[in-house]
């Protein structure tokens, strides 16, 4: 008996994935994955300290501004800046504190240098040099008679000269930045030619950045000159006495600098 053939047909049915068995819930996952990062970084930034903070806002308010800023090398924060959410012993702390023991390091440098130069005997004890909040600060005070310049005048005396010399060896070592400041007191002088305490505190702080960038300070090292006049008396009790007639001299902490940056940007 003949074999029949018989034709076989396999009908496979195509799995149609449709409703939650899609591609739908992958979308739904990347907008999850999106939120939550855009929460995570919103957390981050609140925990920042407000100099960050600020930084930040200022890139949102003029990205443009704040790139030119960046480029030109006025960084808008530090490792220090990040205090605000470091624990005890974090990088931004250590880093502050071993700047600070290097400023405090040159302060004695710089007094055993003054007491062992025959030359600074008498204005030693007028030279003083504190570590406070902003850096170290090297204040120049003048008596009743001008020690450190001609009176009524910003011609800078040899031994100041001297000195001042001998204070830059040490502070072009560091890489702070520095700021020079000319003070008067409140006595007006004694002249009929417009000049004030003004041009004289403002003379007087040119006249040390000239012996110090002689002296080998960096350019990139001096960031200010500035004049106060009497706006900034050393004995406030007193506008007129002697001792508010100084030069200062500013080595700036890192996080002292940026913050000051940081307010200028926001002034402009």
């Amino acid at each position: 008996m003949a074999e029949q053939e018989q034709n076989i047909r396999i009908v496979k049915r195509g799995s149609n994935h449709g409703g939650h068995h899609g591609g739908a819930w992958k979308v739904a996952y990347a907008d999850f994955v999106t939120a939550m990062m855009a929460f995570f970084l919103v957390m981050w930034i609140v925990s920042l300290n407000q100099a960050v903070k600020d930084a930040i806002a200022g890139y949102f308010k003029d990205p443009v501004k704040f790139m030119a800023q960046v480029k030109a090398g006025n960084a808008p924060f530090t490792i220090t800046s990040l205090e605000g959410t470091a624990k005890k012993g974090s990088p931004g702390k250590e880093f502050d504190a071993n700047e600070r023991a290097k400023l405090e390091l040159t302060k004695r440098v710089i007094q055993k240098i003054v007491a062992a130069t025959p030359e600074l005997k008498d204005i030693r004890k007028y030279v003083d040099i504190k570590l406070g909040a902003e850096g170290l600060r090297i204040e120049l005070l003048e008596v009743k008679e001008s020690l450190f310049f001609d009176s009524g005048s910003a011609k800078i005396k040899p031994r100041t000269a001297h000195l001042l010399a001998l204070i830059t060896r040490e502070l072009r070592k560091l890489p702070n930045k520095v700021v020079i400041e000319g003070h008067t007191d409140s006595r007006p002088l004694n002249r009929n030619d417009g000049y004030t305490n003004w041009e004289l505190s403002a003379d007087r702080a040119n006249s040390a950045r000239r012996v110090m960038v002689a002296a080998g300070l960096r350019k990139d090292q001096l960031v200010q000159v500035r004049g106060y006049a009497d706006t900034q008396p050393r004995v406030p009790g007193d506008p007129k006495h002697f001792a508010n007639r100084r030069v200062t001299i500013v080595v700036v902490l890192s996080e002292a600098f940026r913050r000051k940056q940081i307010e200028l940007l926001e002034k402009n």
